[in-house]
């Protein structure tokens, strides 16, 4: 197994960084990789600002845009009918990843944004 503490999340602090600065927050799903103790002690420790396991809805459409967001506008963008090999699947994928627009995630952002700040505290506590 994978520590994700050592390769994957200083890659997505990284990028979030890159992308944000020191304003974003960090969240992550139920999946067993991000309840695991080391990768949530990691998030906590350097992320500018962390949503533990235990207070993050790991199944709300609300809070989790890019299953419900980018997730679509990226099976939109894949030509699938010129997918007929596990090499043309990768190639088809890469593609549609670079064709996501700015704009579609900077919506994305904000439509959740807006999303968690109309929560009330119904989703997180």
């Amino acid at each position: 197994m994978i520590d994700t503490s050592k390769k994957v999340l200083p890659i997505a602090l990284k990028f979030g960084n890159d992308m944000f600065g020191n304003d974003w927050t960090f969240q992550q799903d139920g999946a067993r990789p991000h309840t695991y103790a080391k990768s949530q002690e990691w998030c906590a420790k350097h992320s500018p600002s962390f949503i533990d396991k235990d207070h993050w809805p790991p199944n709300s459409p609300d809070l989790n845009l890019l299953d419900y967001c980018i997730w679509n506008e990226f099976a939109q963008l894949v030509k699938w009918d010129t997918v007929t090999s596990k090499t043309t699947l990768i190639t088809a994928l890469k593609r549609a990843v670079r064709e996501i627009s700015q704009d579609v995630v900077e919506k994305s952002c904000a439509s959740w944004t807006n999303r968690l700040s109309q929560d009330k505290g119904n989703y997180i506590r």
